[in-house]
């Protein structure tokens, strides 16, 4: 599993010039799930994330959570995030997980950050979105479980 944790401003999913998704403070989620993950590593980065201090306190440190800013979530799922592009030009995606499954882990991955009593807005698994944020710093981490 592979998340890409993008600190933002603001952020919003557009489908059709409807906007689907728009959080204020907090993550933008880019979500890629590999063949072979299981609820495990959903629930480990659910965590991970839910404790990660990325944003600054008052002396300008990364000491504060998501909850300590009272910030929302933007979760995106992304399956180009596991491309490989070691061999010619075109990226090979063998290694993302296919739908049905890696929906349903997506879907649990959401819940599992509601849980932790998050505000999680979400794109639409498997459409055509359009993306946009507000990035804050900026500041992005690629969380491989």
């Amino acid at each position: 599993m592979r998340v890409v944790i993008q600190r933002v401003n603001k952020a919003q999913v557009t489908i059709d010039n409807e906007v689907v998704g728009k959080i204020k403070r907090g993550f933008l989620l880019l979500v890629g799930l590999r063949e072979g993950d299981e609820l495990d590593q959903v629930k480990k980065a659910a965590s991970k994330i839910a404790k990660m201090r990325i944003f600054e306190d008052e002396n300008g440190k990364t000491n504060l959570s998501l909850k300590d800013v009272n910030g929302e979530i933007l979760s995106v799922s992304q399956f180009t995030l596991l491309a490989n592009t070691k061999k010619g030009n075109r990226p090979s995606f063998v290694e993302a997980m296919r739908p049905p499954k890696s929906k349903e882990l997506w879907e649990d991955f959401n819940q599992e950050l509601e849980n932790k009593d998050f505000h999680v807005e979400t794109g639409e698994f498997g459409a055509d979105m359009q993306v946009s944020l507000e990035n804050d710093g900026p500041f992005t981490i690629v969380l491989d479980i």
